[in-house]
């Protein structure tokens, strides 16, 4: 302030000019010597850290984390640390260098920094700072919406520091901050509830560790997933947490990102003027702090409370500086909710023309990040999910079989000799009871799991991305789109059906329809597929083991109809056959079983189906829950010369 009023002043009189000079002259003296003392502090202090080498990551940060921020000194020290050959604390300064250029949305910058750092730390076989250097490039690519990178470079963090038996503190909260990159890329994909366990494993971690910072963004991201599903006042407790954390760190950043979640769940509760103030408040500080991620968000939700006041032109301004700033620093998510605010806001104005050009855009954009990719990945993580699930089923079942073992042995020395032969055979009974349940339930989810492998056949997947492949290829955008549709809900709905012991008919038709919806693509849709469903039979009543058509269809389609020219149909016949049972009949009008298996022998690479025999096991095993069996027959047709005209599968499902 001082310096203006200098400036401002007019300088008539050679005084005052020689007066101005000599100030101007001392400060940029003070500056100088200012500079050269923290030059020559640093220096003497990077000589003697780089002369004891340390390579632990909280043994280096200790001494350079009061000139982290400085980007010169750090690029200083990055450089004289690889002239010495100190390969840690090179790694160590270029990781700074790269969140520094993160936070400011400088992506590009960010991505080079932390991949020199990880070369540098590969180079000084340092597993703790090539796990930091890892997290940071996923963080930075979660950041630039690259759901895919991210999610590899989180995983390969996570996976090398599991490694390690007794990790040290510092790769302990490395192992947090690839679960809060992995949870963060789950929460992207849009897997809340999935998402929420990985943060508050993160976050008891973080507890153990004390760790105020990883207790804050923690309970910052359950609360934007309590958020997401709707449950406005947990997630205000948990962004209220959050913000106590990085209140009691002073950590700036996390106010502002607190606050604007904060704000945003007021908008969504209609408490407008609260969350004007806030949001009013936190927008200066994130333009004082330069990162353009958040700057951007605080814009848009700006933009958004003023339209609900109807304040228009002030929103339709914020709304337009928000996406001016994503599309400058490529932030995709961001310009899509921009431009969907902004068509509200034109809609609300009466100006659809408006509203119908900002609505396109932000579909564009969404469908954009809706990708290939994105889509793989989503089923990846589900499967793996969904695997592990039933895995830690099979090992609590082997656990508690444990435990039983040995709760009966300490109790058997409390029997009375009087009855020692009685409990020993009631144990023995019981332990042979017990060990037959456990047999037929592991049988069962064995049974479970080969179905799945089987449903989910990587060349059934592959064929299918092909396919969609080549819709894309053609640029046939509606088939492409509705095909991924199709394929994406019929993944899900086996991976959704597999953790159930019966589903009813009519939801196992539905995926029956989506997986003959995906098979006549490689077909050019020359296979007509209908399904018939006798008047007054409720399917939504009928109960069979999931997933348990789906083998028939496949032999019906691979043995039946691939060889066969002409005319290809599929039917299935639901018809009730008495009070007590229902028949499923499937129709082809393939070639016939003899055909099929003569050309089956005749092939040099022999297609092995193991669908049947896992359909038969599984239904032999469902009965005997029920009086009544599950039984099915194959019969093959002829027409009236006599040839073979198709195959029909009868399944008879007792009604319940």
């Amino acid at each position: 302030m001082r310096y203006r009023i200098i400036r401002n002043i007019k300088l008539y009189n050679p005084i005052a000019k020689k007066t101005f000079a000599l100030l101007a002259l001392f400060c940029a003296f003070l500056a100088f010597s200012q500079e050269q003392k923290i030059s020559e502090s640093f220096r003497k202090t990077a000589d003697d850290l780089i002369l004891k080498a340390p390579v632990i990551y909280a043994e280096i940060d200790i001494v350079l984390r009061p000139y982290r921020s400085d980007t010169i000194l750090m690029r200083s020290f990055a450089n004289l640390s690889a002239k010495k050959n100190y390969f840690p604390g090179q790694s160590y300064a270029l990781n700074q260098l790269g969140t520094k250029y993160r936070n400011t949305s400088q992506y590009s910058a960010a991505i080079m920094l932390h991949k020199e750092a990880l070369d540098a730390a590969t180079k000084a076989n340092n597993l703790e700072l090539k796990v930091f250097s890892l997290n940071m490039l996923s963080v930075v690519y979660r950041r630039m919406d690259a759901i895919k990178t991210a999610l590899d470079y989180a995983q390969e963090a996570l996976e090398l520091a599991e490694t390690v038996e007794n990790p040290s503190e510092g790769l302990k909260r490395s192992i947090n901050v690839s679960l809060n990159g992995i949870g963060n890329i789950y929460q992207t994909l849009k897997q809340y509830t999935v998402a929420i366990e990985t943060f508050k494993k993160s976050l008891s971690f973080e507890e153990k560790l004390n760790n105020k910072l990883g207790l804050a963004i923690n309970n910052q991201n359950i609360g934007e997933c309590y958020e997401e599903l709707g449950q406005l006042n947990l997630a205000l407790n948990y962004f209220r947490k959050s913000l106590a954390f990085n209140e009691e760190i002073d950590n700036n950043m996390g106010r502002v990102i607190c606050n604007n979640s904060i704000a945003q769940v007021y908008i969504k509760q209609k408490k407008l003027q609260p969350a004007l103030r806030i949001l009013e408040s936190t927008l200066k500080q994130s333009i004082a702090l330069g990162d353009k991620y958040f700057t951007s968000s605080v814009y848009i939700n700006l933009g958004w409370v003023l339209m609900e006041l109807e304040q228009f032109e002030a929103s339709e301004k914020n709304l337009l500086e928000g996406i001016r700033l994503a599309v400058k620093h490529n932030l995709n998510g961001s310009q899509a909710t921009g431009y969907k605010l902004l068509s509200d806001l034109f809609a609300k104005q009466e100006d659809f023309a408006k509203s119908l050009e900002y609505y396109k855009k932000a579909k564009t954009i969404d469908e954009v990040l809706m990708n290939e990719t994105n889509v793989r990945y989503v089923n990846d993580i589900l499967f793996k999910y969904d695997t592990e699930k039933k895995n830690n089923q099979i090992q609590a079942l082997a656990r508690e079989n444990e435990l039983v073992r040995l709760k009966l042995r300490k109790n058997e020395n409390t029997f009375l000799v009087s009855t020692l032969l009685l409990a020993l055979l009631a144990l023995i009974l019981y332990i042979l009871y017990r060990q037959y349940q456990l047999k037929n339930e592991k049988k069962l989810l064995t049974l479970e799991q080969s179905m799945l492998r089987s449903q989910m056949n990587p060349h059934f997947l592959f064929n299918s991305l092909n396919s969609i492949k080549l819709y894309i290829i053609n640029n046939e955008k509606k088939n492409a789109v509705y095909y991924l549709n199709k394929f994406s809900k019929l993944v899900r709905k086996i991976l959704e059906a597999s953790s159930l012991k019966e589903i009813s008919l009519s939801e196992e038709l539905e995926t029956i329809e989506l997986y003959m919806n995906i098979e006549n693509i490689r077909f050019s849709n020359e296979i007509k597929f209908k399904i018939e469903i006798e008047e007054g039979i409720d399917t939504e009543l009928i109960k069979i083991p999931s997933l348990i058509l789906q083998p028939f269809l496949e032999n019906a389609i691979w043995h039946g109809l691939s060889s066969k020219e002409g005319d290809k149909s599929i039917w299935i016949e639901v018809k009730k056959e008495n009070d007590y049972f229902t028949a499923i009949s499937i129709y082809d009008n393939g070639i016939g079983r003899a055909a099929a298996e003569v050309i089956k022998e005749n092939k040099v690479l022999k297609r092995k189906s193991i669908g049947i025999d896992i359909t038969k096991e599984r239904l032999a095993n469902f009965s005997k829950d029920y009086e009544n069996s599950f039984d099915f027959k194959m019969v093959d047709l002829f027409d009236d010369n006599n040839n073979p005209n198709g195959t029909k599968v009868t399944i008879h499902i007792p009604t319940i």
